[in-house]
This record gives structure tokens, C-alpha cells and sequence, in this order.
């Protein structure tokens, strides 16, 4: 099938790559749109509001705490056959080491969306917003603090610490491409998906000033691509298979997350009376390249979705992490009723 094809031509150009990033990442991206493109609002749903958390390293040292929020809807007073305007907004929190280096943002997101055909739409977005960062220079421990003997808290720190915080302005763009087998259809048989998203995105695009000790070091610009798919094995099954790959390169560091998860869906919303809800299980697993494996449950019902993930560590940190990477847990509701193939919503995307 031709769109199956675009989709996984997609995913394997960016398999040849290695490991690592420099920005916040969470496992479950597909719950945290806004985070790795702008141009994803308003994408998949006609209006999403997101909630993620992570702990991460807690067997390490002091762990990484990260916490992002997000909403975005559509903004159309009725179905047009050309396109639609939307717009959001994300935040995000990160807190990491015994320093609490912490880095705080916010986001105003745009994308506009053109219809191809029934079938198709293609979109592009900006985001524009704020972050801060701060350090806590008293919680750090200094090499000119070394009496020969341990560490003695009253000699001084033998460097001169820079700025405690700092903000900046931050600037990104990219574009998505939607296909949904539905058109906008109402559908009554339960599982005939044919869903896919994909996306490329670059943050960081003015490159802002990134250093608490006044250098002209700046922040690296970041390269995102990703994509997503729903494919119902029959109609006669329940189950569904949901790909999905992304891949973020910022300066030297780069990072490639690739798995899959399989659908049961439990019951479909009724298309006549709505008094019937619809639910669905996904379970799977992620592979982060040289890194971590991710397992992955997620269950929706109705609007809402709850998804909970953990990363075991299987690079060289194993040794100090016990294979322990970080538990991650996502909160996401959707209008209208993703179970409902309805305009405005993409049928049963996870």
C-alpha cells in the first residue's frame, strides 16, 4: 500500500544514526505533541490537553524531575474544504543533579493546515516563547575545596560562580503531514484504521545565549523528525499495530527512539445514541538507541487516555543505575471522542 510505504520509507531514513540529546525528551512523545513540533497543534485532534511527568536517574544520584503541560485546539466556526488555523501552548520544568540546575519554558504555538484531499492534509507551525535557567551554586563542591584530606565546605571555591539565572527568547518551526483513512466519514465498524502522522521541526532556530558565566556559548539548534501510525489488521479483529519513530539531533549529540505498540480495543463509542464509551488497551516497547528500552501501557477510555512508561537502562551507566532509567506518566484528553470517527478528530489515535 502506497501510504504505508511513504510512512516506513520515512522512518528508515533516520536509522543509521547514533545516540544522545541535549533538550528534555519524554518516551511518551506521541502524548506531548507541542514538545517535538509546532506544527502538530491542532494536528490529530480538534482540541488535546496534556499533562507529563518523569523521574529519571533516581538510582544514580539526585534525579532528573521533568514536568510538561500542553494544550492546543482548532480554531474553525465550521467544516471548511480548504483548511484550518490552530494554536496552542506548552510549558515545561526540568530539574536535574545535586546543583538543581532547573530550566523552565513557555510557548505559544501556531500551525496552519491545508487539505490535500480527503484524506490528506499537510500543516506547518511557529512557536515562539521564554526560558529560564538557574543553578544553585551553594549545593556545588569545588576542586580548591579539597583540604588534602575530604572536602572542608569553608575554604573558598577558588572561581568566581556566574550568574545564578538567566532568560531568553526562544524561536522554532516545522511542518506535518496527516493521513486518515476516514476522511471525516462516520464509520460504523470498529476497526478500520488507517492512520499516520509524520513530521519534521527545527527548535532552537536564533540559537539563544545558553551560559551562566557569561561566555558566548549558545544553545544548539535542534533537528526532530517523527512519525506515528494506527494499522487495523481487519475488521474482523480487534487488534490494531502502532509504529512509531523519532529522532532528535542537536549539535553532536543525536538520539534515535524507535518501537511499536499493539491495540485491543475493548468496545467502540455508539454512533447513534453516545451513551456507549469507548475504551482501548496499548502495550508495548521502545528502543532508544544505546540507551534504553522503553515498556509502554496506555489506556483510553472515552476522551481520556493515561499512559505509563519505564526506560531500562542498557547503555555503560547500567553498571551505577542497576539497568534503572526513569518512570514516566502521561494524562491526555481529547475532544471530540478520539473513538469517534467524526470531523474534527482522527479514528482511535493513541
Amino acid at each position: 500500500m502506497k501510504t504505508m510505504r511513504i510512512f516506513f520509507g520515512f522512518a528508515a531514513l533516520i536509522v543509521t544514526a547514533n545516540l544522545w540529546g541535549q533538550d528534555i525528551h519524554f518516551s511518551q512523545f506521541y502524548m506531548n505533541p507541542l514538545q517535538q513540533n509546532p506544527a502538530m497543534a491542532g494536528g490529530i485532534h480538534a482540541m488535546e490537553a496534556n499533562i507529563n511527568y518523569k523521574d529519571q536517574w533516581r538510582a544514580v544520584g539526585a534525579p532528573y524531575k521533568t514536568f510538561a503541560l500542553g494544550f492546543h485546539m482548532r480554531y474553525e466556526k465550521k467544516r471548511s474544504q480548504k483548511g484550518f488555523l490552530a494554536g496552542g501552548v506548552n510549558f515545561f520544568t526540568d530539574k536535574a543533579g545535586d546543583s538543581n540546575m532547573g530550566t523552565g519554558q513557555g510557548n505559544l504555538n501556531l500551525a496552519y493546515y491545508v487539505k490535500l484531499n480527503k484524506y490528506n492534509r499537510l500543516g506547518g507551525g511557529l512557536q515562539g516563547g521564554y526560558f529560564q535557567r538557574k543553578i544553585d551554586y551553594s549545593a556545588l563542591q569545588w576542586a580548591s575545596q579539597f583540604d588534602g584530606t575530604g572536602y572542608n565546605s569553608s575554604l573558598p571555591a577558588g572561581i568566581g560562580p556566574g550568574q545564578a539565572t538567566f532568560t531568553k527568547f526562544d524561536v522554532g518551526a516545522g511542518l506535518s503531514w496527516i493521513y486518515n483513512n476516514t476522511g471525516g466519514d462516520i464509520k460504523v465498524t470498529d476497526n478500520h484504521d488507517l492512520n499516520f502522522s509524520a513530521g519534521v521541526a527545527l527548535m532552537h532556530i536564533n540559537r539563544p545565549r545558553y551560559s551562566f558565566v557569561g561566555t558566548d556559548e549558545r544553545l544548539p539548534m535542534k533537528v526532530v523528525v517523527h512519525g506515528n501510525g494506527v494499522i487495523s489488521l481487519s475488521e474482523s479483529s480487534k487488534m490494531a499495530i502502532c509504529p512509531g519513530f523519532m529522532y532528535y539531533r542537536q549539535g553532536p549529540a543525536q538520539e534515535i527512539f524507535v518501537g511499536t505498540l499493539f491495540r485491543h480495543l475493548l468496545s467502540q463509542d455508539s454512533k447513534f445514541t453516545g451513551f456507549k464509551n469507548g475504551a482501548a488497551l496499548y502495550w508495548g516497547a521502545y528502543l532508544r538507541t544505546r540507551d534504553a528500552v522503553t515498556a509502554k501501557f496506555i489506556i483510553e477510555y472515552a476522551g481520556w487516555g493515561f499512559g505509563i512508561s519505564y526506560d531500562i537502562n542498557v547503555s555503560s551507566l547500567q553498571v551505577a543505575s542497576n539497568t534503572r532509567g526513569g518512570l514516566e506518566l502521561s494524562l491526555r484528553f481529547a475532544a471530540p471522542n478520539p473513538f469517534m470517527s467524526t470531523y474534527g478528530a482522527d479514528h482511535s489515535r493513541y
